[in-house]
């Protein structure tokens, strides 16, 4: 790591991740290269290797920035609203993924190969982004939901958590799929990021409005 302030190298590594963010909007993860995103920030290509030593540990990080926007979401809404319904808490769920389907694209698509292609520092700082994530659910679900047993807790948790990497690729079909199902004759029924969000978090928190 080079020498220089914190804010400084904060600052660099945010450009970085910046930059491949938006390279991201209209290109797909294998077509991104370590030099595509140096030429779209301000500082040489060779001095992104001082803050990141592949193209993984930057996802990683867009990754790790998308779980920390997400569980700050969620506590702003725990902060405004004291009390929710399943159904309301299940549609203020669903929205919160709705506007957050960068976040389900990454995770769905690149997921493993980030980990992997990752050192274990950058890998620890996301790991500790998405356990913040799962506690702020969980704390969600203690606030909304008292009586919830535990059992039911640890349900809803090891169940909606796993079914985020499948929201993406279920939810945004490109016409050439959506052709080969056709033809294939699958019955496919298209859904929204809400609408299977919804759908997950009111089955998993039962019958009943409370």
């Amino acid at each position: 790591m080079p020498k220089g302030s914190p804010e400084l190298t904060e600052a660099r590594k945010e450009e970085i991740v910046g930059a491949c963010e938006k390279l991201y909007q209209t290109m797909s993860f294998k077509e991104i290269t370590m030099k595509e995103i140096g030429n779209a920030t301000s500082f040489t290509r060779t001095s992104i290797y001082n803050y990141f030593q592949t193209k993984e540990e930057i996802f990683l990080a867009l990754l790790k920035r998308e779980y920390e926007l997400w569980s700050a979401s969620l506590k702003r809404t725990m902060e405004q609203a004291d009390t929710m319904t399943k159904d309301e808490f299940a549609s203020m769920l669903a929205h919160s993924l709705e506007e957050r389907a960068q976040l389900l694209k990454i995770m769905s698509m690149n997921h493993y190969d980030m980990e992997t292609g990752s050192r274990p520092e950058h890998l620890k700082e996301f790991k500790t982004a998405y356990g913040e994530s799962i506690r702020t659910v969980q704390a969600c679900l203690r606030q909304y939901f008292p009586d919830m047993p535990a059992e039911q807790e640890q349900n809803f948790i090891y169940t909606f958590f796993p079914f985020m990497f499948g929201i993406y690729p279920y939810t945004f079909v490109t016409e050439k799929q959506r052709t080969a199902m056709e033809e294939a004759g699958v019955n496919y029924v298209f859904m929204s990021i809400y609408e299977i969000t919804y759908n997950c978090a009111r089955k998993l928190l039962g019958d009943g409005t409370r």
